[in-house]
């Protein structure tokens, strides 16, 4: 990506969060409120993933998931731990919002490869490691193109393409569709998951 292009993407990053915080302040306050009165706990969910060149950062999300465990102490599946209001909040895609901050941090962009988890830096392959050379995004041509339905290897592949391929129409041409799929609910989870299977290496998946 020429320095020209990161410039125009970060100005576009920065105008899209201050805007999207603006307009969505009012539902931010109603979800936070909603996610305290359905679950002790924080309203927001930290984690630290992986950025840039891999370097983590915590992103944030509206919290979906109860802390519920098992006799022996360990918390129970995502799938049992998913509330019903975090159900919602993933279907539409609004336990996202709070990722507008990263984005105006810095961490992240609008559009650009999922971050995951920091676990996965050393699972990947050298090809599919590539898809660090740019910041994670929001949405990404893999959203549009399946999401939680596709293989990793699929998705992979989709995420080093937009890093070989990357342009600003690129860029609307996803944030178009991606608005056009949370409208439609697609690609929320994979058969028998609450998102995805964890990632354990090429063709070595089991679940989260």
């Amino acid at each position: 990506m020429k320095d020209i292009e990161k410039l125009a993407k970060r100005v576009i990053d920065i105008f899209g969060a201050v805007c999207g915080l603006f307009l969505c302040l009012p539902l931010f306050i109603i979800i936070a409120l909603l996610v305290r009165i359905d679950s002790s706990g924080p309203v927001l969910f930290r984690q630290e993933r992986p950025g840039l060149h891999g370097i983590p950062f915590v992103i944030y999300k509206f919290r979906t998931m109860k802390e519920i465990y098992d006799d022996d102490g360990l918390l129970l599946s995502d799938e049992q731990r998913l509330a019903r209001l975090g159900r919602f909040l993933r279907t539409t895609s609004i336990d996202e919002l709070p990722e507008l901050i990263n984005v105006l941090k810095g961490d992240m962009s609008l559009v650009g490869p999922r971050p995951l988890l920091m676990e996965y830096l050393d699972r990947y392959t050298q090809e599919q490691a590539r898809r660090h050379e740019v910041k994670p995004g929001i949405t990404g041509y893999a959203q549009i193109n399946g999401r939680n339905t596709l293989t990793w290897e699929d998705k992979f592949k989709l995420d080093v393409w937009y890093v070989d391929n990357y342009s600003l129409w690129l860029d609307i041409k996803i944030l178009w569709m991606t608005f056009i799929k949370v409208l439609r609910r697609e690609g929320i989870s994979a058969d028998g998951h609450a998102t995805m299977p964890k990632f354990m290496g090429s063709g070595k998946n089991e679940c989260m």
